[in-house]
């Protein structure tokens, strides 16, 4: 029989705290599950605030934090951001319990908006003819059919620091260290230079990637306030001197889920900040490429303390999952020895086939039809966001999108569901417990050259938004 959840939590963690065994957090996650477990507390409740339980129970709200936070990572309550802890039940998983998405699960006709991927274009093209290139060339069927270095050939580092140069920021090939893709570059990049416990700070809404590379590795994040160009110095000031912070992971161009580009004296500043507070830096430039007229990276300012992290899967090809880190050369040890932890070395084969695309044009080439074809796209249903508020660049693949009030970005979320269409919510990129904008994310990348796909798509979702006002 089950009994009022306020009433009983305080029962029940005073019993928890008397007689369980263990450190007090985990007698207090101890004690609440087993109630789940008996039946006390029913699926669905909402357990009551931190600070309630705390000043009721005798134990400080960090005790309490912990606890909730034992009892989100075994699965027995879902922590929704702004709303509260609600014991688990079906149906009240998080967009981001099941982990970020590289694919659509979703049957057709189903129409995903929700993920930024790829248009595709000549490359497969390419790649066929490449392959047979290389299959008649005997020095490179050599390179791709045993180890290499873990950091990479020369020559595929050569080509890395060459894709990954801008303006004045010209990389050097023994700063490069080759990897499968930018996802895992980000996960030996934390995993080289950060350990459990450690604080990484990163913007309030942020790559969802981050966020479970970080949980699986026990890295704490802290959100940072942002703006129109992202995340603001003075917040990440304040943070690093309320907390003992380790590093920075943001992006400054083209911004997930935002669009937002920093301005170069912004650059400049946070540069300064982490100066200052003797932080490490890790830039992840996965949509940079497509702004060629984008400002220098966070790794030009702050060079001796950036990790600047690039590949070829949002402008050229996502399944030759080929990416590059480029830092400081003391790092570039701890680094290689991350990729040889996780993989050994990254893939010759596809390597190879970048090094050729970089150097004889055909990565360029790519690149620019990407940027063309989402200029292309963003074009047809520019006219019917007329009268949204939302926030996008002019090579940004989505539309970040503001949901009028009082309405919630989950309710929109979930009539499209109901019509076919899926689009993000910003939950799924949302960096601590504070309440979080009511904004969708809509991408143009995966109507399969289908353009009246994607105008029923953004037609329905501007639709929805124009039911709520």
């Amino acid at each position: 029989m089950t009994v009022k959840t306020s009433i009983a939590m305080v029962s029940i963690l005073r019993d928890g705290l008397a007689n369980g065994v263990g450190v007090k957090y985990k007698r207090l996650a101890d004690a609440v599950h087993k109630s789940i477990v008996d039946g006390l507390i029913e699926p669905g409740c909402k357990l009551p605030p931190h600070r309630l339980l705390a000043d009721s129970v005798g134990v400080t709200i960090g005790t309490v934090s912990r606890a909730y936070g034992e009892l989100e990572r075994i699965g027995v309550v879902v922590a929704r951001v702004g709303d509260g802890t609600y014991v688990r039940q079906q149906g009240m998983e998080r967009v981001r319990d099941a982990g970020f998405r590289n694919v659509s699960d979703e049957p057709q006709p189903f129409f995903d908006m929700s993920r930024n991927q790829p248009i595709p274009g000549q490359e497969a093209l390419f790649l066929s003819q490449s392959l047979h290139a290389v299959s008649l060339d005997s020095a490179a069927m050599q390179r791709v059919s045993g180890y290499t270095a873990d950091v990479g050939l020369q020559h595929y580092r050569e080509a890395g620091a060459r894709w990954l140069q801008h303006g004045a920021f010209a990389p050097h090939a023994d700063q490069i260290v080759c990897v499968n893709g930018g996802q895992h570059g980000l996960l030996c990049a934390l995993m080289a230079l950060l350990k459990s416990g450690d604080t990484l700070v990163t913007e309030h809404l942020t790559y969802p990637g981050l966020i479970s590379v970080a949980r699986m590795l026990g890295i704490k994040l802290i959100g940072i306030a942002m703006d129109d160009e992202g995340l603001m110095p003075q917040a990440l000031e304040d943070i690093c001197r309320q907390h003992r912070v380790s590093a920075l992971y943001c992006t400054p161009t083209i911004q997930n889920p935002t669009a937002a580009v920093m301005s170069v004296a912004r650059r400049e500043a946070i540069a300064q900040v982490c100066r200052q507070h003797n932080l490490l830096i890790f830039e992840d430039e996965a949509h940079a490429v497509l702004a060629q007229q984008r400002p220098l990276p966070l790794s030009y300012f702050a060079p001796e303390r950036s990790v600047l992290i690039g590949s070829l899967s949002k402008a050229v090809s996502a399944g030759l999952r080929v990416g590059y880190l480029h830092a400081p050369q003391p790092l570039i040890g701890r680094l290689s020895a991350a990729v040889r932890g996780t993989c050994w070395m990254a893939s010759p084969l596809t390597l190879e086939v970048a090094s050729l695309w970089i150097e004889n044009g055909m990565a360029e080439q790519l690149l620019a039809q990407q940027i063309a074809e989402i200029s292309r796209r963003k074009s047809l249903v520019a006219g019917l966001l007329e009268g949204a508020v939302y926030k996008t660049h002019s090579h940004s693949p989505h539309y970040w999108i503001e949901v009028p009030e009082p309405w919630r970005a989950s309710q929109i979320a979930a009539e499209l569901k109901e019509k076919n269409y899926r689009v993000a919510t910003a939950e799924a990129f949302a960096v601590g417990h504070a309440a979080v904008a009511q904004c969708v994310r809509a991408s143009v990348c995966n109507s399969a050259g289908d353009d009246r796909l994607l105008l029923r798509g953004f037609e329905t979702l501007v639709g929805a938004l124009v039911e709520t006002e």
